[in-house]
């Protein structure tokens, strides 16, 4: 394969859709629902899961791929996680150290984090379904960014130092940002713009 038949795609996935083309129960929300047909080859780099949004890179590229997902290169994925309550200094210091949280039945220690309370929400298109607030519970926005992605970490995280997730956009990998799309929405890149936006060409 040449490099002129390597495709890159970044979307902003829907709440409620799934990180793949294949459905596997009946009324799944996937890849396929969205507008536009990709060619056969073409797969997600890593998932979100279904109530996750933002950020996906779908791509033919595998060189790409293996880096974005080898452990060794620490990619930073960024996120906007809205929150129950106003987190304590106390527990994003935990968060930034490193936190345990339950992975298959067994305690994980997260390794360090870049954690930060958001002093006003970041500028989102309104969820579909939108969040169910209760006057009683404050929420918060805070930036997670980390090097690592465990399955619903950054939820486990949130979670392990009492403060549950509401809503999780992923709007940056290294350089590579959402910027003003809307869910569902497309957009094709180029290889040289995509790898420099990821710090790829070292690689």
């Amino acid at each position: 394969m040449t490099d002129t038949t390597f495709k890159y795609y970044i979307i902003y996935k829907p709440f409620g859709m799934l990180s793949q083309f294949s459905k596997e129960e009946e009324g799944n929300v996937t890849l396929a629902d969205l507008k536009m047909t990709f060619d056969k080859d073409i797969y997600p780099v890593g998932r979100l899961d279904k109530d996750s949004e933002g950020l996906l890179i779908l791509t033919n590229d595998k060189k790409l791929t293996d880096a974005l997902l080898n452990p060794n290169y620490k990619h930073w994925r960024s996120y906007w996680v809205q929150v129950e309550k106003i987190p304590t200094e106390n527990a994003i210091q935990r968060l930034n150290q490193g936190t345990l949280i339950k992975l298959k039945k067994r305690s994980y220690k997260t390794q360090p984090a870049k954690v930060a309370l958001l002093a006003t929400p970041p500028k989102l298109p309104q969820r579909n379904p939108p969040i169910r607030f209760r006057k009683e519970i404050p929420t918060a926005w805070l930036q997670v960014s980390l090097t690592e992605g465990k399955n619903r970490q950054v939820r486990r995280m949130t979670a392990s130092v009492g403060f549950p997730t509401l809503r999780l956009v992923r709007h940056q990998i290294v350089d590579l940002t959402i910027g003003s799309m809307i869910p569902g929405q497309i957009k094709s890149l180029e290889k040289a713009a995509i790898y420099k936006l990821l710090d790829l060409n070292k690689v």
